[in-house]
């Protein structure tokens, strides 16, 4: 799986996919594609998920994620300016948060984003792991 840590600046875009509980938001992932890299799939997903196109910045890092027997792979992606267009087809919303209140959720991408925000200069300390 392909995650991409959307952000502007200091905001970060969490989405909320197709049949989630109302207060599940999560990353932008998807699935590779015959022939991408993963860097290349990831920009994808971002514009297909948000109409927005995207630069890597970083490689934050390698997951195991038990519940769906699936690996992901997160990288830092900083996203261009421009009204979000959600595909209607996989998400049903999406909100804007300032990155020092984004809080990791205890699996899945959670982890990619606890360490997304430690390199980004918040420390463990400030972090509190929030319920999904």
């Amino acid at each position: 799986v392909l995650a991409a840590i959307a952000h502007r600046e200091n905001e970060v875009v969490l989405v909320q996919g197709m049949g989630w509980p109302e207060h599940w938001f999560s990353l932008v992932t998807g699935f590779h594609e015959a022939g991408e890299t993963a860097e290349e799939g990831t920009l994808r997903e971002v514009k297909e998920e948000l109409g927005l196109d995207g630069e890597i910045g970083s490689l934050v890092g390698v997951y195991s994620y038990f519940q769906m027997n699936q690996v992901i792979i997160a990288y830092d992606v900083l996203v261009e300016e421009g009204e979000i267009s959600l595909d209607l087809t996989e998400l049903v919303d999406y909100k804007i948060v300032k990155m020092k209140d984004v809080r990791p959720w205890p699996s899945g991408t959670g982890q990619a984003i606890k360490d997304w925000l430690y390199q980004q200069g918040i420390t463990n300390e400030e972090l509190s792991f929030r319920k999904k």
